[in-house]
């Protein structure tokens, strides 16, 4: 293709007279093509954009591409509320779209985390002219990734999250003050930077303090505590069946919205929708093929994909399809192309979960033990004391937090050492098994305080001895009586690895893993007002009455 003409800032009014600007990039020649559109809070030129649109390969395809900053960021007018407007305002910008000139009519919607979100809205909106969407590492329902996990805050994106986007919200506040865009700007950095020496400390974690030192609007933690029906507003969950679209998600074993994105993909397949999946071994911002500590081969890039090319080219591909003239796509056309970790091979499914993987208990038995036998007789409950000032720090995992903190499979050795860590961990395998699914652990556990958390982690130890972590999963609980034993069920969400023979699988139990999530003061108080701690003493049962357990689904060897 000769040429990609360009046009900077492009306005498009929205229907309350706000005007969003957008940089759209047309083929050479005269079209008509299909539109790409990506809506993102980050600034429409930020060079994340080239992980996730190259807008300069799409145009070379055949589409013309629009990549717009959403209300109140950067080249856009308004006031900057996340989520409020995504739907109203991603209605209106679909129709703009369709309508520029070099347009067929046919739009697509294509992004990331936060615009995998503004996809979701639009299409929640039903602008007719928007024909497919593919949202890429994005959540399913905020309460389980975005504000909280298991009813723990996420505070290790929340923090960083809503500081870097108060940079652009400073600017604009102190447009017309030096000082006071200096001073602003310099406490907000300061704040920033000092997140992992201390400031991911602060309390309250519900109202965290640097939040109301700026005067920021935050992720969305707090307000959806206060308005529960905006809350549902910024959430597909429960809602798929609204979305009469093809849908492509991508995601990846250590994003911090792995199961969003399954959850997406299996709730648009049960509504009949033709729904595509990927899964790579990748974090939120990582799509090479070195994650963590861990090389999974080349065929994992994202650029690679085992020789079947560019993810972004499978996108278009998929694109092409979808936004032409050809017939529908039926519900069972979508691809689903799983990366299996420990054998670092992708692999073509049908379906999500897979129905051939079986549900198999490993018991937490004495003396550090994991077997697929149940304790058959009374086994002593294992103790350890929490302190929240002293908590388990995070090492590793699906995380998106300061940069201090790094994502995907990380050496577990100074987390084991710990006394208030419990490790159960089989002996070495005798041949390979694989785990494929959604993994969940069943703890019989009690405190002697009103309130904690569990955490339970699945780790791979390899035949040197090394740990890994491969998922986890936390819950915050209230203890109706303390000191009673009571079931609690931690979701770890979902993975797929085959643990190698001669490996070992591993299960940490402990009561935090910070900063990623927030402490539990073990006091019972709101998470919005508690800042006094308190040590609990903590108990976890593994006898015929109270078997504590994870739940692996195991896939039989073909």
């Amino acid at each position: 293709m000769a040429e990609i003409r360009i046009e900077f800032d492009v306005p498009a009014e929205m229907r309350d007279g706000t005007v969003l600007r957008a940089d759209v990039y047309r083929p050479g020649g005269t079209g008509p093509w299909p539109a790409l559109l990506a809506r993102l809070p980050y600034g429409k030129q930020t060079p994340m954009m080239g992980v996730v649109l190259d807008p300069l390969a799409a145009a070379r395809r055949g589409f013309m591409v629009v990549i717009q900053d959403t209300r109140g960021r950067f080249a856009s007018e308004g006031e900057w509320e996340p989520w409020t407007y995504e739907g109203s305002d991603g209605y209106d910008t679909v129709r703009w779209a369709a309508a520029l000139p070099g347009s067929n009519g046919s739009v697509g919607m294509i992004g990331g985390s936060y615009f995998g979100n503004t996809q979701w809205m639009a299409a929640l909106s039903k602008p007719p002219e928007l024909k497919a969407i593919a949202p890429m590492i994005t959540w399913s329902d905020p309460e389980d990734g975005l504000w909280t996990r298991g009813g723990a805050i996420e505070l290790g994106i929340t923090a960083p999250w809503t500081l870097l986007q108060g940079a652009d919200t400073l600017m604009r506040r102190h447009r017309t003050d030096l000082d006071g865009l200096v001073s602003g700007v310099t406490g907000l950095v300061r704040d920033l930077d000092g997140l992992a020496r201390g400031g991911y400390g602060e309390l309250p974690a519900g109202r965290f303090p640097a939040f109301a030192r700026h005067d920021l609007p935050e992720l969305g933690y707090e307000r959806s505590r206060r308005e529960p029906e905006w809350a549902r507003s910024c959430t597909v969950a429960g809602r798929h069946d609204e979305v009469d679209l093809p849908t492509f998600q991508l995601g990846g074993w250590y994003d911090i919205f792995t199961q969003g994105t399954l959850d997406n993909f299996t709730a648009m397949r049960r509504a009949g929708r033709s729904a595509t999946l990927i899964m790579g071994p990748w974090s939120h911002t990582n799509w090479q093929h070195v994650v963590g500590d861990v090389n999974f081969g080349f065929a994992a890039h994202s650029e690679f994909m085992g020789m079947r090319g560019r993810v972004h080219d499978l996108q278009f591909d998929w694109f092409a399809r979808t936004l032409g003239e050809g017939a529908a796509l039926e519900p069972d056309t979508g691809t689903v192309l799983l990366f299996v970790m420990g054998t670092n091979q992708w692999r073509e499914e049908t379906e999500w979960p897979l129905s051939r993987a079986v549900d198999t208990d490993f018991h937490l038995r004495a003396d550090g033990r994991l077997t697929q036998e149940p304790p058959s007789a009374a086994e002593r409950a294992e103790e350890f004391t929490y302190d929240p000032m002293d908590p388990v720090p995070t090492t590793g995992g699906a995380l998106l937090m300061s940069d201090e903190f790094r994502p995907g499979p990380l050496d577990q050795t100074a987390v084991e050492g710990r006394e208030d860590v419990l490790v159960f961990t089989t002996e070495p395998l005798t041949e390979d098994v694989e785990v494929t699914g959604r993994v969940r652990a069943v703890l019989f556990a009690a405190t002697d305080g009103p309130s904690t958390d569990w955490v339970a982690r699945l780790c791979d130890v390899d035949e040197n001895g090394v740990s890994r972590n491969v998922a986890d999963g936390i819950v915050r609980v209230r203890a109706a009586t303390p000191g009673e034993a009571t079931e609690h069920v931690v979701d770890l969400w979902s993975t797929s690895i085959v643990f190698r023979t001669g490996h070992r699988i591993r299960v940490q139990v402990t009561s935090s893993n910070f900063p990623r999530w927030d402490r539990n003061l073990n006091t019972g108080e709101p998470e919005e007002s508690a800042t006094t701690a308190r040590v609990a003493r903590q108990q976890v049962f593994h006898d015929p009455a109270r078997p504590s357990r994870i739940i692996l689904p195991v896939v039989p060897p073909a």
